[in-house]
């Protein structure tokens, strides 16, 4: 593993294919086998044709970590990700319900919440979507400057809501009588 200190990942929803291989990658790094459900990011189609990659802003105000009742949810100093005690989580999913993009999810049988930890600062999945040539997740540093840190948290937000927003990108006004 490459350490690149802190760093996010970039997304351009308008070149996600729906290859899924991001997920695919995801669990074979954190569940040692291919299992879509137990990823840390996830792609979801609401419309056919619109797929939209969904994984942890990295926000800088960390609501799901100030929402956790047990303090499983905490920063890592070196990478700036987002991780998750599994002992101490109980999955009660108060950092769910926190996250503006509902982008925490439970782990499928051990009742633990799954949030991106960026692979220890060399995401998987952005470097499998940069190989696949599609480059619709990329690593980049990440910055303290403001305006960043707001462009951070526009990437949280529910998969319906974004959308919404991609299939206006797509088709225009047409995209209307699909929603």
């Amino acid at each position: 593993m490459t350490s690149r200190g802190k760093v996010w990942i970039a997304r351009d929803f308008l070149k996600c294919s729906g290859c899924r291989l991001c997920e695919i990658v995801c669990s074979l790094h954190h569940e040692g086998r291919i299992w879509p459900e137990a990823s840390r990011v996830r792609v979801f189609m609401l419309i056919p044709g619109v797929e939209y990659p969904h994984l942890c802003a990295q926000c800088h105000d960390h609501p799901c970590m100030d929402a956790c009742p047990t303090g499983a949810i905490s920063v890592n100093d070196e990478t700036g990700a987002i991780n998750v005690n599994r002992d101490m989580c109980t999955g009660c999913a108060s950092c769910v319900d926190a996250c503006p993009g509902r982008i925490p999810h439970l782990h499928p049988t051990l009742n633990y919440a799954l949030i991106c930890d960026l692979c220890g600062g060399d995401p998987e999945c952005a470097k499998i979507c940069s190989e696949g040539g599609w480059n619709a997740l990329r690593i980049v540093p990440h910055t303290d400057d403001p305006l960043e840190l707001y462009a951070y948290r526009l990437y949280a937000r529910k998969p319906e809501d974004a959308t919404k927003g991609l299939v206006a990108q797509l088709y225009g006004e047409a995209g209307e009588e699909m929603l």
